[in-house]
């Protein structure tokens, strides 16, 4: 059968490390900080958590590695925007090119090789149900963030700083405070997500390992409308997607063509709400005309 538990299982190992970066962005989102540099926050978890992992001998040491590095690496955004109000759409492409050239940089340089990384030494995250640890906490992470954005003070001064920073500001509240934490807490995310990619999904580093999946996260943050329990059900649908895709591999179908199904949905997704929002804007500009 094409639907089956090891489908489920597939999906939910893909789904981690989307989600986990999503929820970053819809933080960021929350705050008013368009945050496409996810991507690059991804990959520089990946090739921490895999180098620090290797040296020491100890996985979680490599999470905690890769969270650190992230969200480091997330103050490009957080300075560039925030501080020299720059555009984060042009900060977080330059981010997302420059974590590619500069991981490739230091596999070579730390590793002596080039294209992938992959030490039967290399310590993986263990397993329990199937999944790695990560995979919970990220549940637990939509439950809490959900809490928080809605019914804490803090999520409710960060949803403030977003939609009106000025009123925001006049209330004691620092806009710049609350950026700063809301694309450092992203960063973190985004951190995690790498080293479950890394060390969870697989045991290596392969360069741009990432392929993607920090815009898929982007799209779901979109998809979601910044909502927690929104970004995890986009999160899971590219997962499906993605774990469908392997399937199909295995059915004899090309691989170019199995890798590809996540994004096929992607672009489908973002053309069916495309759609729907263009429908719910004709009639309400229809009405105020008239």
């Amino acid at each position: 059968m094409f639907f089956d538990s090891d489908l489920l299982m597939s999906a939910l190992r893909a789904l981690t490390p989307i989600l986990l970066a999503a929820l970053g962005g819809a933080i960021c989102e929350r705050a008013g900080v368009f945050n496409i540099g996810l991507e690059g926050m991804m990959l520089m978890g990946c090739f921490t958590a895999v180098t620090t992992s290797w040296f020491t001998g100890s996985p979680w040491l490599g999470v905690l590695a890769a969270a650190l590095a992230a969200a480091a690496y997330s103050l490009i955004l957080a300075v560039g925007t925030v501080t020299l109000r720059g555009d984060a759409v042009v900060l977080g492409v330059a981010m997302n090119l420059l974590a590619v050239g500069l991981t490739s940089f230091l596999l070579r340089t730390i590793f002596g090789v080039q294209g992938t990384f992959d030490d039967p030494s290399l310590a993986g995250l263990p397993l329990i149900g199937g999944l790695s640890p990560l995979a919970y906490l990220s549940w637990a992470a939509v439950a809490v963030a959900s809490v928080m954005l809605s019914r804490h003070v803090w999520g409710l001064r960060l949803r403030g700083v977003g939609e009106a920073p000025d009123a925001a500001a006049t209330l004691g509240v620092s806009p710049a405070k609350y950026k700063y934490a809301a694309v450092l807490l992203s960063g973190v995310l985004c951190g995690l997500a790498g080293a479950q990619l890394a060390l969870g999904n697989v045991t290596l580093f392969t360069e741009n390992m990432t392929a993607g999946r920090g815009w898929i996260a982007v799209v779901a943050v979109m998809l979601g409308r910044a909502l927690p329990l929104g970004v995890l059900l986009a999160a899971l649908l590219f997962g499906l997607a993605e774990a469908a895709g392997f399937r199909l591999q295995g059915l004899g179908l090309p691989q170019q063509a199995t890798d590809a199904a996540p994004y096929v949905v992607t672009l489908g997704a973002l053309f069916l709400t495309t759609a729907r929002r263009r429908r719910r804007v004709r009639p309400s500009s229809t009405g105020a005309a008239s």
